[in-house]
């Protein structure tokens, strides 16, 4: 009876913790889609009601309101609506493998995929939304100029360094 409680405790304790940990990933993402929206939100105001070409903010960064109707850095941009509902289905397809991952993985490696799961959402509601994700961070130096990106862009990136680095040196230390 005694041994019995215990175990019950026990496992009680462990699903209140998996959950305290499910609800903190699910806003840790959640913080991630907000802070692409409100970034996107914001920027597209200021070239609605502006129209600005581009506001210079340093040497090296401006902000320029592109429309991108590709995958990341513009590759893949299809005039065809066949080919981006083709596109955007497959990126869809790829996202639910990232959750699949986020539930199988740990430590860094699951920060990296929900990273990646968070500036994914935040794109994959702006093509379904806009038929386009809208870009505006544009690096340079002198006249050779980055890809424009978004903040979704930067937090998937950033997720996918995470795993890189993950591999290297945790999972095959030398």
């Amino acid at each position: 009876m005694f041994v019995g409680k215990l175990t019950q405790n026990h496992a009680q304790d462990m699903g209140n913790n998996m959950l305290k940990k499910n609800i903190f990933y699910f806003f840790f993402i959640l913080f991630i889609f907000i802070l692409d929206r409100v970034s996107k939100l914001w920027i597209i105001s200021i070239f609605n009601s502006e129209n600005n070409l581009e506001i210079k903010i340093s040497s090296f960064i401006n902000l320029n309101l592109i429309w991108n109707k590709g995958i990341a850095f513009g590759l893949f941009s299809y005039g065809e609506k066949f080919e981006y509902n083709l596109l955007t289905g497959l990126i869809i397809m790829i996202i639910s493998i990232v959750f699949w991952m986020i539930i199988k993985t740990k430590g860094l490696e699951k920060y990296g995929f929900l990273m990646i799961l968070g500036g994914a959402l935040g794109n994959i509601f702006d093509r379904l939304y806009y038929s386009a994700v809208p870009d505006f961070i544009d690096i340079y130096y002198k006249n050779f100029h980055w890809f424009v990106f978004n903040v979704a862009d930067i937090f998937i990136t950033v997720g996918v360094l995470m795993l890189i680095i993950n591999e290297i040196t945790i999972k095959n230390p030398k």
